[in-house]
């Protein structure tokens, strides 16, 4: 059971899909503690990465990811364009020249997209972002390879603790971003960001798990 590029291209859809489903709800979350815009920013962004899909459907997983972090870091506003885009730009690095990947693949690609993302916004795991729900996640791949469980489990094993690692972010004084600047006050709200990225790997576990 592996990924390959047609199952990438229809994770791009999927999470196109999502953001703009979810528009109103990321919004309210960043309303709380940011701009208001998160769910404007990522819809926008998905929405621009879905018109360069015929450029790139007949490319190999590494030029998708790539273009796909090109197109948001141009057209998705605030941190999230810089920060989105690292991920697939890393992503794209990894992913190179393949035109399938397996779960030791996807879970370098994951893990090169942390990292990428911790660079950029110099944030680690407690400081309310992204970084709450990418990095459960990619321990949780880890772990999945370590026991040799299937592809499709550990993509929703991962998810799952994207999930988790969202929701801890409620309790937690933001020490990053926007957010930061509200001190205390902004304790008690979901971080926007953990909760975009959560939906993002959901939608790989729905599209790949169901598509394999």
């Amino acid at each position: 059971m592996s990924i390959v590029r047609d199952n990438t291209i229809e994770w791009i859809k999927a999470c196109a899909n999502v953001m703009a489903e979810n528009r109103d709800y990321l919004t309210q979350l960043d309303a709380a503690i940011g701009d208001a815009d998160h769910g404007a920013n990522m819809d926008r962004g998905f929405k621009a990465v879905t018109n360069k899909i015929p450029e790139f459907s007949d490319k190999d997983i590494g030029t998708i990811f790539k273009t796909v972090g090109m197109t948001l870091i141009s057209t998705v506003g605030g941190a999230g364009g810089p920060l989105y885009g690292t991920f697939f730009l890393q992503a794209g690095m990894k992913t190179a020249g393949k035109m399938e990947l397996n779960l030791a693949d996807w879970f370098v690609t994951l893990e090169a997209a942390l990292n990428g993302v911790v660079m950029r916004g110099k944030a680690e795991i407690g400081d309310k972002t992204m970084v709450d729900a990418l990095t459960p996640a990619v321990n949780s791949l880890k772990k999945a390879l370590e026991d040799n469980t299937s592809l499709e489990k550990a993509l929703q094993q991962s998810a799952e603790a994207a999930r988790q690692g969202m929701e801890a972010t409620i309790p937690l004084v933001a020490r990053k971003g926007r957010a930061s600047y509200l001190g205390e006050r902004s304790a008690g709200h979901q971080d926007p960001g953990a909760t975009s990225s959560y939906l993002l790997l959901k939608a790989a576990a729905d599209t790949w798990g169901d598509g394999q």
